[in-house]
């Protein structure tokens, strides 16, 4: 998936996925100028219907593999 990170606009556990509505990991900006937010399986599954009509995808599902800052080293 093409991928823009926007650093000024993290998304939150308040963001959720506009099609289950679990927490969202993915902003589509659309080229129509609105835009969507998806939990990671929809992103996948809709990844090939969205390249298509994205002016930006913002990206931030590593955040579900990512170690917690407070976890031991052997966690990490």
């Amino acid at each position: 998936m093409t991928t823009v990170l926007t650093p000024a606009s993290p998304l939150t556990a308040a963001d959720r996925c506009d099609r289950c509505g679990a927490q969202a990991y993915l902003r589509v900006v659309l080229m129509s100028g609105g835009e969507l937010l998806f939990c990671a399986h929809h992103g996948r599954k809709f990844e090939p219907e969205l390249k298509k009509i994205a002016a930006e995808i913002q990206d931030e599902t590593e955040r579900l593999t990512a170690s917690p800052a407070s976890a031991p080293d052997e966690e990490r």
